[in-house]
C-alpha cells in the first residue's frame, strides 16, 4: 500500500511541477484577446460560483494548430487548470474533422480527459452516420463516452423522424462503446425538442446567457458557457465548459 501510495504521489507530483513548469517558463507569445465587459463580468461571475467544478473546452479545425500550446491551458489569470477537450470528430455521413488525429494524440500526450463528438446532421442518414463516427474515433480507456452534437431541425423530415434517427445513432455507438452518448445541444433546443425522449443519457447543455446554470429546471452535466473562452496557452477565443462536479467524479465517468 505504501509503494503504490508513494507511486501515486510522484506520478501526480510530475504531472503539477510539468504543468506549473510549462505555464511560467516555456516561452509562447500570446495575442492580446479581448471581450466586451459585459461578457468579460459575465465569464468571471460564472467562474466566481462553479470554483467546485472542473473546466474544459472546445476545439476543431477552426482553431490552427500552431494557437495552442498544450501543456499549460488554463483560465482566470492562470488560476484554474483546464482539465479535459471536447474535439469534434466527424460530421454528417461522410466528413471528419481534419485537425481531429493530431488534437487527438496531443491531448493524450498532456494528460487531458478526451472526448470526441459527432455533428449530427439532421436530414442525413443516422446508420451512416453512426458508422462515419465510428469509422474515425477510436475511444479508449479514460476517454469521455461519444457525443452527439445536435444543433439543426431537419428540412426533410419531421420533427418526430428526427428523434427517431438521434435514437438510432445512439443505439448503434451506445452497442459498440456499451456507455449512453452525451447529448449536446443548445438550452432552447433541448426545451422544445429533445427534452423526455434521452433520459439517462448525460447531457451537455450550451447557454451563454447571463444565467447561473445552463437550465433553471433539468440536471445538466456539462455547460458550455462561452464561445468567447480566453485561455492561456491558446491563441484564440474557444468554447469553455464546465462539468457539473470535481474531477475525480469526471474521471468516473469516462470509459473503462
Amino acid at each position: 500500500m505504501l509503494i503504490v501510495a508513494l507511486i501515486g504521489t510522484g506520478f501526480y507530483l510530475k504531472q503539477s511541477i510539468s504543468y506549473y513548469y510549462a505555464l511560467y517558463f516555456n516561452k509562447f507569445t500570446h495575442k492580446k484577446l479581448h471581450n466586451s465587459e459585459k461578457e468579460a463580468l459575465r465569464i468571471q461571475r460564472i467562474l466566481t460560483n462553479n470554483l467546485d467544478k472542473t473546466y474544459g473546452f472546445d476545439v476543431s479545425h477552426y482553431q490552427n494548430r500552431e494557437d495552442i500550446k498544450w501543456d499549460s491551458l488554463s483560465i482566470g489569470n492562470k488560476t484554474i487548470p483546464l482539465e479535459f477537450v471536447v474535439m469534434r470528430a466527424t460530421m454528417g455521413n461522410k466528413s471528419a474533422d481534419k485537425h481531429f488525429d493530431e488534437f487527438w494524440e496531443k491531448a493524450k500526450k498532456h494528460n487531458l480527459i478526451r472526448g470526441a463528438y459527432h455533428f449530427y446532421r439532421a436530414d442525413e442518414d443516422p446508420v451512416i452516420q453512426a458508422n462515419n463516427f465510428l469509422a474515425n474515433v477510436k475511444l479508449e480507456s479514460g476517454d469521455l463516452p461519444p457525443i452527439l452534437d445536435i444543433e439543426k431541425i431537419p428540412k426533410r423530415k419531421t420533427n418526430k423522424k428526427l428523434i427517431e434517427d438521434l435514437k438510432v445513432w445512439c443505439k448503434i455507438v451506445e452497442e459498440t462503446y456499451g456507455e449512453k452518448p452525451i447529448i449536446y445541444t443548445y438550452y432552447h433546443y433541448y426545451k422544445d425538442f429533445l427534452k423526455g425522449e434521452f433520459e439517462g443519457y448525460p447531457l451537455w447543455l450550451a447557454n451563454y446567457n447571463d444565467v447561473p446554470s445552463p437550465s433553471p429546471d433539468d440536471q445538466w452535466d456539462f455547460w458550455q458557457f462561452t464561445e468567447n473562452g480566453i485561455v492561456h496557452g491558446i491563441n484564440a477565443k474557444v468554447d469553455l465548459d464546465i462539468y457539473n462536479g470535481n474531477s475525480w467524479s469526471l474521471k468516473r465517468l469516462t470509459l473503462d
